[in-house]
């Protein structure tokens, strides 16, 4: 599964960013993060103020995948305190990490459910106490909930997101033998060259056609073309 970082994007809307640091200043906390999941393209979008370091590492180690801030959130419907997940094995390694980049294992993820079946999941943190969380959290929960809805909203509605949902998710195989159909190869042509059987492209020719909503192959060739996901010849 692939990962978007939406604030390296170019697009009008694109303060996500700075949206963070101003809901970090205004209710004390140290940061703020939001994740969604395309469930077109099935890839994660989002933006975070934590250090370039701590992205890069959690990517790396690929922690979108067993995060448990992410990963609990994203089957509920309420705000889910990080301190319930503090005996899972899974948040003792991902903040083990965190915690070498001045990441407080202290913080909440409020999910949001948009019109597309997608989730968008806004996390924050803070460096405290628990006592001084159970007091705080009471008071800001409204004003983080409210965050989210916004930032969610913002992003799902960009022309940049629009773009990516409406994209039809091809795989590699089938982008491969769209673009040999669109260079004038027959179907056998394809097969010959890709070392597989008439009947394995066909599969794949069905598929796409399937994915981009299109009768005929020339259709799902003109379509992929007109989306780029292939180039013509």
């Amino acid at each position: 599964m692939s990962v978007i970082d939406l604030s390296k994007l170019k697009f009008p809307e694109n303060n996500f960013r700075l949206f963070l640091d101003t809901v970090c200043e205004t209710h004390e906390l140290d940061f703020a993060a939001y994740a969604g999941v395309n469930p077109v393209a099935q890839s994660v979008h989002g933006v975070v103020n934590y250090p370039d370091e701590w992205q890069a590492r959690y990517v790396k180690k690929n922690f979108q995948h067993k995060d448990p801030t992410l990963l609990v959130a994203s089957r509920s419907i309420a705000p889910v305190d990080w301190q319930r997940l503090r005996d899972e094995t899974s948040f003792k390694t991902v903040f083990h990490a965190a915690h070498d980049f001045g990441i407080a294992e202290q913080g909440v993820t409020i999910p949001v459910r948009g019109p597309y079946g997608e989730v968008g999941l806004f996390s924050v943190t803070r460096n405290c106490s628990d006592r001084e969380w159970n007091l705080l959290k009471p008071k800001i929960i409204g004003g983080l909930q409210n965050a989210a809805v916004h930032l969610h909203d913002t992003i799902m509605q960009s022309n940049a997101m629009s773009r990516e949902l409406m994209r039809p998710s091809l795989s590699a195989r089938e982008i491969e033998i769209l673009q040999w159909i669109a260079a004038g190869k027959s179907q056998q042509d394809v097969a010959d060259i890709l070392s597989i059987s008439s009947r394995t492209v066909e599969v794949h020719l069905r598929s796409s056609r399937s994915k981009l909503c299109a009768l005929t192959t020339p259709q799902a060739v003109g379509r992929a073309v007109g989306l780029g996901l292939i180039y013509p010849n």
